[in-house]
């Protein structure tokens, strides 16, 4: 046996491996970056910045398309208010058309409090493809209740 020669012992290595870490957060970062795009989908929507203000009183008559709680779309004009049920389609194209005629006439949309939100949706996205500029949602004041 050799004197001389000594083992040398071998110290345990106290560093964390962080290359599944970094791989890990990659393939997140990239899921996100894919994902991103697809979930910020919306309707463009000109919200208030305050409180909620009436119309003015020198404004035109606003256009208001309704849902009553039966899911059933009606469109009232100001001085022509008819009360027969209309498909989405057809409330589109009157209100797109009234809107090539007067471009400044408010439009506003009225849905029943039970009414899924779904439909308001469809309603202000069919408006939208219509030409509207811009829709305005009609709530009750909260000294009503």
């Amino acid at each position: 046996m050799h004197q001389g020669y000594q083992r040398k012992r071998r110290r345990p290595v106290a560093e964390i491996n962080v290359v599944p870490y970094i791989d890990v957060m990659l393939v997140l970062l990239i899921i996100f970056m894919v994902t991103a795009p697809i979930v910020t989908q919306g309707v463009k929507v000109d919200l208030p910045q305050g409180a909620a203000e009436s119309l003015p009183a020198d404004s035109k008559p606003p256009v208001v398309a309704s849902i009553d709680a039966m899911g059933e779309y009606y469109l009232d004009v100001g001085s022509s208010s008819t009360k027969e049920v209309l498909e989405l389609e057809e409330v589109a194209i009157r209100v797109g058309a009234i809107i090539q005629l007067e471009p400044e006439r408010p439009v506003v949309v009225k849905a029943d409090r039970s009414i899924a939100y779904e439909k308001v949706i469809q309603l202000m996205v069919a408006l939208q493809r219509a030409g509207v500029p811009s829709v305005g949602l009609m709530t009750d004041s909260p000294e009503d209740k």
